[in-house]
């Protein structure tokens, strides 16, 4: 009876997480915040020993679920509605850059140094500080940057290269097998396909492990079965 018990919590347990989850919202790990990381933890305590303590029941479980949730969504909502108690509840961004100068008593303030600061910067792709203009320490922990003029990218506009409209790539083979319905919405037929592929020097999508229409709406074969 006692691994019914647990395997009835465990099922309850999956399906409240899967719940509170979808109420809550989708957060990838980088954009947490310390008091989401915080929340995630606990609730995981709670829930484990609420699941292997033979004296709480699965109407417990259920419970605690059901108020964390609620009191989640408590403070998500008065986060976002009353702006003056953001602040303090969740913290504000840092500028830890400005103007190209390094502001020494924020980079204290949130106990980092020059090692941590360098780290952060060469995760942006950026090797020298001395190329940053702006840098904002988030509250998520992550860091934001500006680059100085002359170290920022190129653009087609600055290039005077005409502007194209930008479309996401569209898979039309995977594992060898013909996607018909992108095929289709694309405006293609699969003799269109065949002809395309023997043009590259394929038999058959069954010689492609994985095809797209590229953003500049061109046929690309970029993984082939091996053999």
């Amino acid at each position: 009876m006692e691994y019914v018990a647990i395997f009835i919590k465990l099922i309850a347990g999956f399906i409240g997480l899967w719940a509170m989850t979808r109420l809550l919202g989708k957060k990838e790990i980088s954009a947490l915040t310390p008091f989401d990381f915080i929340s995630a933890v606990i609730l995981g305590d709670l829930v484990g020993n609420t699941i292997y303590t033979p004296e709480n029941s699965v109407l417990m479980l259920i419970f605690t679920l059901a108020v964390w949730t609620v009191l989640s969504l408590m403070f998500e909502k008065v986060t976002q509605r009353i702006r003056a108690l953001r602040k303090p509840l969740e913290g504000e961004p840092e500028i830890l850059i400005r103007d190209g100068e390094i502001d020494l008593v924020k980079l204290r303030k949130n106990s980092l140094d020059f090692d941590q600061l360098r780290m952060m910067l060469r995760a942006k792709d950026t090797f020298s500080v001395s190329e940053v203009a702006y840098a904002i320490y988030e509250t998520n922990g992550s860091l934001s940057i500006m680059k100085k003029p002359q170290f920022e990218a190129a653009t087609r506009e600055d290039l005077a290269v005409a502007i194209q409209e930008t479309t996401l790539p569209q898979s039309i083979i995977e594992d060898g097998i013909i996607q018909r319905r992108t095929l289709s919405e694309l405006g293609h037929d699969e003799a269109w396909l065949d002809g395309e592929l023997r043009k590259l020097g394929y038999s058959g999508p069954q010689a492609v492990a994985y095809a797209e229409i590229t953003e500049e709406g061109e046929f690309a074969v970029l993984s082939s079965v091996s053999h």
